[in-house]
């Protein structure tokens, strides 16, 4: 017997549709499927553990890098603003910002996310790298 997708993608639901467990299983779920090379998968998890438990970060986070691997940026965008927005002081919710608003196509609101996430964290080469292509590429539109 061939399982079904969600079967397949280790999404059990119960009749109704929804995923079974509490929302840590579907945290967990959702995080590996996503470790797994699941993105689409781990966001329609995370979405119901995000609408569960919607003041989690770990929730939200995961949620957001699911969003962003399925190339849904704008969400990922609305999901990683979130995390900003709750706390200030979290460098990878700011890089995650820049990137998911680069990737969506508005390179200049992704400048000033990214340059937040490189003053806190100046020690990480991603996000310096990342700075510095949206200023090139910003730069380069100007000339």
């Amino acid at each position: 017997m061939i399982p079904d997708r969600n079967e397949a993608a280790g999404d059990s639901r119960d009749p109704g549709g929804a995923p079974t467990g509490g929302v840590y299983e579907w945290f967990m779920r959702g995080t590996k499927l996503l470790e797994e090379g699941s993105p689409a998968a781990a966001a329609a998890i995370l979405e119901r553990a995000a609408q569960a438990e919607p003041a989690s970060r770990s929730i939200r986070e995961a949620l957001a890098r699911a969003q962003f691997n399925s190339r849904r940026y704008s969400e990922a965008a609305g999901s990683f603003r979130l995390i900003v927005d709750a706390n200030p002081a979290e460098d990878y919710a700011y890089f995650g910002l820049g990137m998911a608003l680069w990737r969506s196509g508005d390179v200049e609101a992704a400048q000033e996310p990214l340059a937040v996430a490189v003053a806190m964290r100046p020690d990480l080469r991603h996000y310096v790298s990342a700075l510095k292509q949206v200023r090139a590429t910003l730069r380069a539109r100007q000339a």
